[in-house]
């Protein structure tokens, strides 16, 4: 776990052992050491909730079941209840979030789904609930950041870790908008030389 310590994989940390992601993306160290920075320097720009709020509409938008699950997880553990998390994936609108935050996932949806879309109306939307520039440039580089990681997840293969199954079931269905919960852990014979990776 030397290497997690090093680059901050706060999931990885939580469990007492490597996800799944990073049993793979620590290969290129130099790039993954690169993300983590640049996803910590976006969140830590964003109020907490807002960050994970925006992280799941685009992860929901792209697909993207490893980080619909790490963020809805996120979102249940410390800000809402499971049922009110799914509302969120499933239909935000019944979910009681107020109007700032559903801008924000409207403008997270649209960023992951078809950035050139993005009109200044979207934007004005922003600033009529109270949204600074910068917090709206925050929520852009939120969705952006996570068309790069949950593609780059995807394209390798990589399932969300097992652990996930254990989430409220509702919830853990609703979070799965794509690639299913993997039944085991990767296997390892010697991280950071030679994993063994199923891409089927």
């Amino acid at each position: 776990m030397a290497f997690v310590d090093e680059v901050g994989d706060e999931r990885a940390k939580e469990l007492g052992v490597l996800t799944n992601y990073t049993r793979v993306l620590a290969h290129p160290q130099d790039v993954f050491r690169a993300w983590v920075a640049l996803n910590g320097a976006i969140k830590k720009s964003m109020d907490l909730r807002r960050y994970e709020l925006a992280t799941l509409a685009a992860a929901k938008q792209l697909r993207s079941s490893y980080c619909a699950l790490a963020h809805g997880s996120v979102l249940a553990e410390q800000f809402y209840d499971a049922a009110t998390v799914r509302d969120l994936v499933v239909d935000r609108g019944a979910a009681g979030l107020d109007e700032a935050d559903l801008a924000v996932m409207d403008l997270a949806e649209k960023v992951a789904g078809d950035a050139a879309s993005v009109t200044q109306a979207d934007v004005d939307r922003l600033r009529a609930h109270g949204l600074a520039d910068d917090e709206i440039v925050s929520v852009a580089l939120a969705a952006a950041a996570r068309c790069f990681f949950s593609k780059t997840l995807d394209a390798l293969g990589i399932e969300p870790d097992a652990s996930y199954s254990s989430l409220d079931p509702a919830l853990r269905d609703a979070l799965v908008v794509g690639r299913s919960i993997a039944a085991a852990s990767l296997s390892r014979r010697n991280f950071g030389t030679d994993i063994s990776l199923d891409l089927a």
